[in-house]
């Protein structure tokens, strides 16, 4: 992807962990502890397993050491541009030849080694394969991408969980299939956006956790060239990079990456709900919520008087994205015999693409909901201008009290076409038929009428509701 469209549809927050810098420091990682835990167990030496880091740490800083909080103590080397083995543009046309990025990658770790010492470059990648080094560096990344992505999540529902407390008591029109339906506190409503997001990060947990599992197999899953030693190897391994040992090479087994897709996928999705719907609100005609504003934000270049929800159009354009790269990934499950062709190779690419989705859906609403501008006069005037035929069902059920149910319905479905045809208001229409009939008026005294049509009259369960979502996000 270019990378000025990048900058436009991608969270540096969240992304930044699956650019070239981080995906080579995570393969470099891989191959420094690799030969460490193999020291470990007697199969390399020591001084070879330290070199190898120490060249590791020297092209790719402290994220490339064994332990990222505890680096060895080395300079780190500034590549010489026409002398860098690890140039990405030159990695990049090597590994469209060889199929992966893994074998041009090994060997310029192992050329980097052998400038320094030619024996301990005997020892790098002993043992494993391709597959090993790109999905354990793809767990890492992605380890490190959700932390960012579930504080992000964090940040939009604690400030979800502030806005629909403070507006209760803040009646709106609810609306069904676009149209007015009845009144609802917009309190409520922060609550509805808000409710799903326990339940995406406590998922979007569970699938990180899956996923935090090394894969070491070798060349075919049986690790037979480590000679009996794969399992002490691997259990090493899996301390030192802090990943789960499976028991079992995972890597034709493509469910975790996929369910890991499929919940940052709903995780976007959440974003984009709330994304549609705040740019809906946003509306002229509406006006009832506004994205922050600022200089250079949400401008036209041809209308300066417009405020376009930005925040929202880059919310809807990941939740447009997602679904299908999810998709990619569930369809990898099938992949042939022990290392299947063209299926899993998807999944690094389109597993960053998720998480890029995700985080930048995350930020753009995290932003909108910081500066949000809530109207309530609108909301109240745009209650008015439905001229009293949100409250409709209200009398009805008022009425089916009196009259039953399938008599107060056809009754108001008479008085509301009516109106309508008049165009006057639902109140007005009321009051001529109850002149009409006494049965109608003894039903709808002047009492009732004033309630019925008292947009606060008409929460029903909407405190209850919010509450037990409030409950459930602190719980979370």
């Amino acid at each position: 992807m270019s990378d000025l469209l990048r900058g436009q549809f991608a969270s540096d927050t969240v992304s930044r962990h699956f650019d070239d810098a981080a995906l080579l420091a995570a393969m470099a990682r891989f191959e420094a502890a690799l030969a460490a835990a193999q020291a470990d167990a007697g199969l390399v030496p020591r001084s070879a397993a330290e070199r190898i880091e120490l060249t590791a740490v020297a092209a790719f800083g402290a994220a490339a050491a064994v332990d990222p909080a505890h680096p060895p103590a080395v300079a780190r080397r500034v590549a010489d541009p026409d002398d860098d083995p690890f140039a990405p543009r030159a990695l990049a046309e090597a590994a469209r030849r060889a199929g992966t990025l893994a074998i041009p990658f090994v060997a310029a770790l192992t050329d980097a080694v052998a400038r320094d010492d030619a024996d301990a470059a005997r020892w790098v990648h002993r043992g494993a394969t391709s597959q090993d080094v790109v999905d354990s560096a793809l767990v890492l990344q992605a380890g490190v991408a959700g932390a960012e992505l579930q504080a992000q999540l964090a940040r939009v529902g604690d400030r979800l969980a502030v806005l629909a407390e403070a507006h209760r008591d803040t009646m709106m029109i609810g609306r069904t299939l676009l149209q007015p339906a009845v009144p609802i506190p917009f309190g409520w409503k922060l609550a509805c956006w808000l409710s799903p997001l326990p339940r995406a990060r406590t998922a979007l947990s569970h699938a990180l956790g899956d996923l935090r599992a090394l894969q070491l197999g070798g060349a075919a899953g049986t690790r037979a060239a480590m000679r009996g030693d794969g399992d002490a190897v691997a259990a090493a391994l899996a301390a030192r990079l802090g990943l789960a040992d499976p028991g079992i090479s995972w890597h034709g087994s493509r469910d975790r990456v996929a369910r890991l897709g499929a919940e940052l996928a709903l995780a976007t999705g959440a974003m984009a709900r709330i994304g549609r719907d705040l740019a809906l609100l946003m509306q002229g005609e509406v006006a009832e919520v506004f994205e922050p504003t600022g200089a250079g934000r949400g401008g036209s270049s041809a209308m300066p008087h417009k405020r376009n929800p930005v925040a929202s159009l880059l919310a809807q354009q990941a939740g447009l994205r997602a679904p299908g790269l999810a998709a990619t990934l569930l369809a990898q499950q099938a992949g042939e015999h022990e290392r299947g062709l063209g299926t899993w190779q998807a999944d690094w690419w389109t597993l960053g693409a998720l998480f890029e989705c995700a985080g930048s859906a995350t930020e753009a609403i995290g932003e909108a909901l910081e500066g949000l501008r809530v109207q309530p006069g609108t909301m109240q005037a745009n209650l008015e201008r439905t001229r009293g035929f949100v409250f409709a069902e209200a009398v009805t059920v008022a009425l089916a009290d009196a009259l039953g149910k399938p008599l107060a319905h056809a009754t108001m479905e008479r008085v509301c076409r009516a109106a309508l045809e008049r165009g006057e208001s639902l109140r007005g229409a009321l009051a001529r038929a109850c002149d009409a009939d006494p049965v109608l008026a003894a039903a709808l005294d002047a009492e009732r009428l004033e309630a019925l049509f008292d947009a606060r009259a008409h929460r029903g369960d909407a405190d209850a509701m919010i509450d037990r979502t409030l409950a459930a996000w602190r719980a979370a």
